[in-house]
């Protein structure tokens, strides 16, 4: 989100190499460009971030320079889409058992990141209710998100749309609990194209000997 950790590590290079007297060829910068995960989130533009590294770039007097700003360009082209199984209503605290589960997205469980939740219907009314979303895996760390902000009404069928999942998600999905994974579709110019399929069980062991 902030571009001076990469300027101060351009400025670590190019002092690195007066002191050893050496020219790099290339430098790779690497990736971490900050996406937006909530509305809250400030994230700088890119433009921005080209403004402060282009007279580093040019002190340090490499001939390529590498940038990797994959998330920065996918990360929020994809959403994954749930459907409600179950909603378990308790005094302490809420559950939505969705038809997704940690296999799919593993960022929340895996580091505690946060995706945004709605539902794909919007206007459901102004009652809501705090809970958290959770998928049908025989773990206790199998959660989408917590504590998120839904409709009073949610029901079985019901459809949650989780943001930010064009990057690091299906690259880190696997098939844990027996699950197939899902198809990826895209959708241009209001059509929608499948542009990976959706597993079978027969997937899952077809590589078997």
């Amino acid at each position: 989100k902030d571009v001076q950790p990469y300027v101060k590590a351009l400025e670590s290079v190019k002092h690195f190499c007066r002191e050893i007297k050496f020219k790099p060829e290339i430098i790779d910068l690497g990736g971490g460009f900050g996406i937006p995960y909530s509305p809250e989130d400030k994230v700088k533009d890119i433009e921005d971030f080209g403004v402060a590294i282009k007279e580093k770039i040019k002190d340090i007097g490499a001939q390529i320079f590498i940038l990797e700003p994959g998330r920065y360009i996918v990360g929020n082209t994809a959403v994954l889409l749930c459907s409600v199984l179950y909603v378990k209503r308790r005094q302490e605290k809420n559950f939505v058992i969705v038809d997704a589960g940690m296999n799919d997205l593993i960022r929340p469980a895996f580091y505690g990141s946060y995706h945004i939740i709605l539902p794909a219907k919007q206007g459901r009314g102004e009652n809501y209710i705090k809970a958290d979303i959770v998928g049908p895996i025989c773990e206790t760390g199998d959660y989408l998100g917590k504590d998120v902000v839904i409709p009073a009404d949610i029901k079985k069928g019901d459809l949650l749309v989780i943001g930010s999942a064009g990057a690091y998600c299906f690259s880190m999905s696997s098939n844990y609990n027996t699950r197939p994974r899902p198809c990826e579709i895209m959708v241009k110019r209001n059509r929608d194209i499948v542009i990976r399929k959706r597993e079978k069980y027969d997937d899952l062991w077809k590589g078997e000997l």
